[in-house]
């Protein structure tokens, strides 16, 4: 298996069928993949929904958490469950798409970098203008503080070797900071434009506020993690041999 996509969820029924019929359309017969949904807490019909079409398709997984932990923890959870070494990453709301996929796994084959984050960066966001602007002004307060050079971290729409992202630290909200946490980790993130729709059914799981309340503390969480990071290289065979 190549490529397993995760997609975390709460509350989405309505967005399940269609987003998966998308991933089809857009990954079957290009490359051997699974679809891994976790459903963090859903109190509407998602777990319904998943489970009406798990029955007909063998490669859709199906996750759940008995309540909801967060989009993070649901993520966490999907890549150690996943098959394949590398991991695709949707938000479940249907507003990242799916035929973004193929071009940006062309680029991991062209890499073959272990420490590759590639990074969706939604250049024309289907956004209200509030969500535009406070995401317009976290880039840049975190791309500064932080040094990630990354224009976009919030897309949901990534790919990375699933040990990778295994090694980072892990905590709530650490999604938001993938690109720092894996150059403090010694990788490197290439981001790529990628598509942005409007959302067409269901709502938001986030508010504007409630997302500036932790962003500050994570943000300095993160600032410690960096300051504190160190990598050692090993010694090759020959340079490592203890001297004669």
């Amino acid at each position: 298996m190549d490529l397993s996509v995760v997609i975390p969820v709460r509350n989405e029924a309505e967005n399940i069928a269609p987003l998966v019929a998308e991933i089809r359309a857009a990954l079957d017969g290009r490359l051997e993949y699974e679809i891994v949904y976790v459903d963090d807490g859903s109190r509407d019909g998602t777990a319904e929904a998943l489970a009406a079409l798990a029955a007909g398709f063998p490669r859709l997984r199906v996750l759940r958490h008995d309540s909801s932990y967060g989009q993070s923890a649901a993520i966490r959870t999907g890549v150690k469950e996943a098959r394949a070494p590398w991991i695709a990453t949707l938000d479940g709301d249907g507003q990242n798409d799916p035929a973004d996929i193929p071009a940006l796994w062309a680029m991991t084959r062209q890499a073959a970098d272990a420490g590759l984050l590639i990074a969706g960066h939604r250049q024309k966001r289907r956004d209200s203008w509030v969500k535009r602007v406070s995401s317009r002004i976290a880039n840049r307060v975190r791309a500064r503080l932080l040094g990630d050079a990354t224009p976009d971290t919030g897309c949901g729409l990534k790919l990375f070797p699933r040990e990778l992202f295994l090694d980072l630290p892990f905590f709530d909200h650490m999604h938001r900071f993938l690109p720092a946490l894996v150059q403090r980790q010694g990788g490197r993130t290439v981001s790529v434009p990628v598509n942005h729709r409007p959302r067409e059914r269901g709502a938001s799981n986030y508010g504007t506020l409630d997302r500036l309340a932790v962003g500050v503390t994570d943000l300095l969480g993160v600032l410690w993690l960096q300051r504190r990071a160190k990598n050692p290289r090993l010694l090759d065979a020959a340079a490592a041999a203890p001297p004669r």
